[in-house]
């Protein structure tokens, strides 16, 4: 029973960082946000993926801050959502895309480090 609750603990805590991190990907959203020019990120993620999991608290920190709150974030899911991997041409999960008027100007894979992270959606500033 009580490895039951700390996993439904678990469950609820992750689910909590998806959803600071960005709604799920959606490609009419994608679109409308790409249009509106403003900056965008997506963040192609495993769950089962060590580095994903340590982008997740970054990026949803760095969005919160005043310099990003123009940014619409999306996250597409490495797993399940092959076809939009294939499309953005993403090799691998922990894969950040930034894109600025409906053009990517940033990309990175596996970066962890916080301010590496920031100076990737700067770029879109």
């Amino acid at each position: 029973m009580l490895i039951r609750a700390i996993f439904a603990m678990f469950a609820l805590c992750a689910s909590g960082l998806a959803l600071a991190l960005g709604t799920p990907f959606d490609q009419a959203a994608f679109e409308k946000s790409q249009q509106s020019g403003k900056p965008v990120l997506v963040a192609v993620h495993a769950d089962w993926c060590p580095t994903c999991r340590a982008q997740d608290p970054l990026l949803s920190d760095l969005l919160k801050r005043p310099e990003f709150k123009d940014f619409s974030a999306y996250r597409v899911d490495f797993d399940t959502q092959e076809d939009v991997v294939k499309k953005l041409k993403v090799p691998m999960q922990s894969t950040i895309l930034i894109f600025k008027g409906g053009k990517e100007v940033a990309r990175s894979t596996g970066e962890t480090r916080r301010d590496e992270l920031m100076a990737l959606m700067k770029k879109a500033l």
